[in-house]
């Protein structure tokens, strides 16, 4: 089984290009998928990739 690498919120901040502290405050609101390890937030990439897949989705359905 092969493990993938999990994204640290900087990290999550450069590919979304936003803010930290916004990718910090979406990941305690549940606005973006997220894991907690003890004090820190960690993401998966696939995971980031279906969310903005189906945000992408909504947007195009309001308009």
């Amino acid at each position: 089984m092969v493990r993938e690498k999990l994204l640290t919120i900087k990290q999550v901040a450069e590919y979304l290009q936003l803010d930290t502290t916004t990718v910090y405050s979406y990941a305690q609101q549940g606005k973006i998928p997220a894991i907690k390890v003890g004090w820190n937030w960690r993401f998966r990439r696939k995971d980031l990739e279906k969310w903005l897949d189906d945000n992408r989705k909504k947007v195009r359905r309001k308009k």
